[in-house]
């Protein structure tokens, strides 16, 4: 039986005691488990004669088909290198299909990356328990973590930092592993040619990363995509973005919207209508911005916009029910857009 702690994983990655088997990425940070999920794919195929031949399925494909994980882990590799199967959202739909793996698991190494899983959830209870199986724990960066994060990402890249840089990025980001790889990427390829960072560099490139994760949370509700929508709450909630003011960007938001489609209703296009806002929409939003435009109606804008206030009303009178009203007005208004 090998469970690991959270803090015993790096050491895991840089040197994993199994070859094949069945390696479950777990955890509440989604950046964090998927960043762990690649690192053990990259370390367990360094060594492969051959290409590595990675298959990448979702939970949504094995929750209809449970049987496709047992066919694409007895499968042989078309390269000739090391056969991993990357199972994306894994849940309970597979363990039974997983428990006869365990038995024989030949030379194929199964990568599962899954949410936040309770110590007696029956998926994570089966790779403990299984000689065959290694479980990582996935959880929020520690501030000691992020702040050698940091560093170290500077370092590799030979850029100087003022002794200021790390408290300001402290300062801005949260504890999202995904969010502050990119953020430490764009801040990395800003300073490959002066191979400097100074304070006022992170505030003006990074200072907008909360809007980002906000942003996240608007767009998947408006489009009606319930799984992105909890994963950017979590990744909200998880980086302490207080739901009030999640609440309050909701309304601006389906504000914004009713507005808009006032101008769609007049018969210009939803694009045209996108495309003269000053100041313009980022241009990775305006695609599902263009799709919000056409899925709602003013009266179910103004419908979901009312849901909205009431819910700000009842979680200023009760503060304690904050996170739990958020996150079923949010999805309700989400079932709302998916059912146009």
């Amino acid at each position: 039986m090998t469970a690991l702690k959270a803090h015993e994983v790096a050491r895991y990655l840089a040197r994993p005691d199994l070859q094949a088997g069945v390696f479950l990425v777990y955890g509440p940070d989604g950046g964090l488990v998927r960043e762990t999920a690649q690192r053990l794919i990259r370390k367990l195929t360094e060594d492969s004669p051959g290409p590595a031949d990675v298959v990448v399925l979702e939970s949504a494909e094995l929750d209809a088909d449970p049987s496709r994980l047992a066919v694409e882990a007895r499968t042989l590799s078309l390269f000739g290198g090391k056969r991993i199967v990357r199972v994306q959202g894994a849940g309970k739909s597979i363990v039974l299909m997983l428990a006869g793996l365990l038995d024989d698991m030949g030379d194929v190494a199964i990568v599962l990356e899954a949410g936040n899983l309770a110590a007696k959830d029956a998926l994570r209870a089966l790779v403990e328990a299984s000689k065959l199986g290694r479980a990582l724990p996935c959880y929020p960066d520690s501030e000691e973590t992020l702040q050698a994060l940091i560093r170290e990402t500077f370092n590799q890249h030979a850029i100087r930092i003022d002794a200021d840089v790390v408290s300001a990025l402290r300062e801005i980001l949260g504890n999202d592993r995904e969010i502050t790889r990119r953020e430490l990427d764009k801040l990395c390829l800003y300073a490959a040619a002066s191979k400097s960072l100074t304070r006022e560099d992170v505030v003006l490139l990074c200072a907008d990363n909360g809007m980002v994760v906000i942003d996240a949370i608007l767009d998947a509700m408006g489009a009606g995509h319930a799984e992105k929508l909890e994963l950017a709450v979590n990744r909200a909630l998880s980086s302490a973005v207080d739901p009030q003011r999640l609440l309050a960007m909701c309304t601006i938001h389906f504000a914004n919207l009713r507005r808009w489609r006032a101008q769609v209703d007049t018969g210009k296009s939803a694009r045209a209508v996108l495309d003269g806002l000053r100041p313009k929409p980022h241009f990775s939003r305006m695609g599902t911005l263009e799709q919000q435009l056409r899925l709602w109606t003013d009266s179910a804008l103004a419908s979901a916009t009312e849901r909205i206030l009431d819910t700000i009303a009842q979680t200023r009178r009760r503060p304690a029910i904050a996170e739990a009203s958020l996150r079923r007005t949010l999805l309700a208004i989400c079932m709302m857009a998916a059912a146009h």
